[in-house]
């Protein structure tokens, strides 16, 4: 019914389309009339004069679509929190891309039927299917999911898997160790989990900067951009509840260089006073006699010389 429903404001403009028959109706159609009316053109394979009906194939090209954006809609509405878009919704953007292909490169049966791709892409303003395929591609490059998948995007990356299941075990141990120590101590106090989870924490965030600095470098899928997006929300999160939540510290590998450089830094003006002191003491030392006091002592030695 839903198409006898869009046809019905079209009715004024069927009735002259249909011949001087329909145009010598002079009361109005009942809504019963209408919609069997429209039944009729509907059932007859289309309407007259200037709007042509797709074809079946180029008909069940747009339903592919249209199923295949609806699930991928989906898919992305029901991973956004916490973020995964990219490990669950990498088979529906794939599929979604072959349909537009499909789309794009289909051509009708007929020789007297319109291109495919120019009447579902390009024949009117709005341009619905483009825009549906320009928002999931931005969406899709605004994520990096590339950086999370393999280079064929059959599935995730080997690195992104081993992160993944290191995260899992870092929020396994959270959750057991919490269980345990919450009987016993304050709910404020977590010393059980960041005793029992620094091990684990510490090899999820190294495989983060090196997955990082991987990246920089063009990395295992090629491209050289942050993470994609669901790697770097696990990470935040598994950092705000190791440091704010269980207010854990985290050992600093580089701390004896830090210290070494800033103990040199600090020692600087030190240095630099101590060396201006010993420099303006030494000068001290050194006595220039007055011209008189010359004079006189050269005039005491003619003296004694003559004498």
């Amino acid at each position: 019914m839903a198409p006898v429903r869009c046809l019905l404001p079209l009715l004024p403009a069927l009735a002259l389309a249909l011949g001087p028959a329909a145009g010598e109706l002079r009361r109005p159609l009942a809504l019963g009339e209408a919609e069997e009316l429209a039944e009729e053109l509907w059932d007859a394979g289309g309407l007259p004069g200037d709007l042509p009906e797709l074809e079946p194939e180029c008909r069940r090209l747009l339903s592919a679509f249209a199923e295949g954006s609806a699930a991928l809609t989906g898919c992305l509405g029901r991973r956004a929190r916490p973020v995964r878009l990219c490990q669950d919704c990498h088979r529906h953007y794939q599929l979604l891309l072959a349909q537009y292909g499909n789309i794009a490169r289909a051509v009708g049966n007929s020789s007297e039927s319109h291109n495919c791709a120019k009447s579902i892409l390009t024949s009117d303003r709005l341009q619905i299917v483009v825009t549906l395929s320009v928002f999931f591609n931005e969406t899709w490059e605004a994520a990096n999911c590339a950086n999370c998948l393999k280079n064929s995007s059959e599935g995730l990356s080997n690195s992104t898997v081993e992160f993944l299941d290191l995260f899992n075990k870092s929020l396994t141990c959270f959750e057991h160790n919490l269980q345990g120590q919450t009987v016993y101590l304050s709910p404020n106090n977590y010393t059980e989990v960041c005793k029992n989870c620094n091990e684990t924490y510490k090899m999820l965030n190294d495989l983060y900067n090196n997955l990082q600095r991987m990246n920089r470098q063009g990395g295992e899928s090629g491209h050289s951009a942050h993470l994609c997006i669901d790697v770097e929300d696990a990470m935040n999160i598994t950092r705000k509840l190791w440091s704010r939540t269980f207010n854990c510290s985290v050992p600093c590998s580089d701390t004896v260089p830090v210290i070494a450089v800033s103990s040199f830094i600090l020692f600087l003006p030190i240095v630099f006073y101590l060396s201006s002191f010993l420099h303006s003491k030494q000068k001290k030392r050194i006595l220039i006699l007055p011209k008189r006091i010359q004079s006189n002592a050269s005039l005491v030695n003619i003296q004694e010389k003559y004498s």
